[in-house]
């Protein structure tokens, strides 16, 4: 806006996504997908340790943000990126969650605030 590229009227992104949401988030996803790499044979605990650290994690980002930092679509998003990355590390989440009497997509939901 400042350089006159840009009218304030679609500069709404930047108040719905600001860079602390964005860098708190990545940091969060980053946190997980290393915890994922050193997890010693993928243990169910372990996994859902992994899990609770980064839903916690978004919880308090957002907190941060007015309890408004996750829109629904960007909640789906980070569930599948959750999935996703437990997947690609050879956890087989439809069994997991069925182990423990869960749907594939309630995952997150004891610990999720978002």
């Amino acid at each position: 806006m400042a350089a006159g590229t840009l009218n304030a009227e679609d500069a709404f992104l930047a108040e719905l996504y600001p860079g602390s949401l964005l860098d708190a988030t990545v940091d969060a996803l980053d946190a997980f997908e290393s915890e994922l790499r050193t997890l010693h044979g993928l243990s169910d605990h372990e996994v859902f340790e992994a899990v609770e650290r980064v839903v916690l994690a978004r919880n308090v980002i957002n907190d941060q943000h007015d309890g408004a930092a996750y829109e629904t679509g960007e909640r789906e998003e980070l569930g599948d990126y959750i999935d996703q990355a437990l997947t690609e590390c050879g956890v087989d989440v439809p069994a997991l969650t069925a182990r423990h009497g869960m749907g594939r997509y309630e995952i997150t939901d004891k610990w999720r605030d978002w």
